[in-house]
């Protein structure tokens, strides 16, 4: 059924509101390709000199960008956090350690609200992500896991139908597949952990499937947890690595054969 713009308030503004309110409910995602001016200006029963006016608006603001090749869509809104004081915190451990018991925070909160609130759609979009884990970690495709878990959290975002909470996990999800704060592909190159990992997104999926929002919490905190855990265990490890093939060399400083 087409959107339809309320036609009580001047034509072109409330267009770019309607629009804006799809953009602020998650409905138009970050980097969207939108229609056709034509068929657009039908779907939401305006004329196409109202709409241009109106998208003329959202391109002032900042949330629509034009295409190279004529076309407009939604601008890379809250996908990452782009500033140099990210990238500071990024290459600071504690700081990482900061992030990830922030998410343990959020992820337990969003995941509580979708057990209370997702509705049939949110239900079966929860259902593809966990059916993508279950093929990728059945197949050993670590990468393709990886980006069905970010799938699974954003799902968990959207169905919470919290929309600040969507909007700064969406930007925090943006940062963790880019590996800005950690790389979790070294997670996931680790059978063991891979397992967990797959045990834990179940456990998160089946406490909202049920309804169980102290479950879902609880779930999606404890995974957080074990992440952090794990990335410690990981860093450790490898600084130890480090000084053994340093040791081997002489620190690259002596005459060694």
């Amino acid at each position: 059924m087409p959107s339809e713009v309320n036609k009580g308030a001047p034509a072109a503004e409330t267009t770019a509101r309607h629009i804006e309110d799809l953009i602020l409910e998650g409905s138009l995602r970050p980097g969207d390709p939108l229609l056709p001016e034509r068929e657009m200006a039908l779907r939401l029963n305006v004329s196409r000199p109202t709409l241009r006016q109106g998208i003329r608006m959202l391109e002032e603001r900042g949330l629509i960008v034009a295409d190279p090749g004529g076309g407009r869509r939604v601008a890379p809104l809250a996908t990452s956090i782009t500033d140099p004081l990210i990238e500071l915190m990024a290459s600071r451990g504690e700081v990482v350690d900061d992030y990830l018991e922030l998410r343990g925070t959020l992820e337990g909160m969003a995941a509580s609200l979708a057990a209370t609130r997702a509705s049939d759609v949110d239900r079966a979009t929860l259902t593809r992500c966990m059916e993508r884990i279950d093929l990728a970690h059945d197949e050993a495709d670590f990468r393709d896991e990886a980006e069905a878990d970010v799938d699974l959290h954003v799902a968990v975002y959207e169905a919470s139908h919290n929309v600040v909470l969507l909007q700064i996990m969406r930007a925090l999800s943006g940062m963790l597949r880019k590996g800005v704060f950690h790389n979790r592909e070294k997670l996931y190159a680790r059978p063991e952990v891979r397992d967990v990992l797959r045990a834990q997104h179940r456990a998160i999926y089946d406490a909202i499937m049920v309804r169980d929002p102290e479950a879902a919490a609880r779930a999606a905190q404890d995974h957080m947890t074990y992440t952090k855990r794990v990335r410690a265990e990981i860093i450790a490890a490898e600084a130890r690595l480090e000084i053994s093939l340093r040791r081997i060399e002489g620190g690259s400083l002596t005459a060694r054969n």
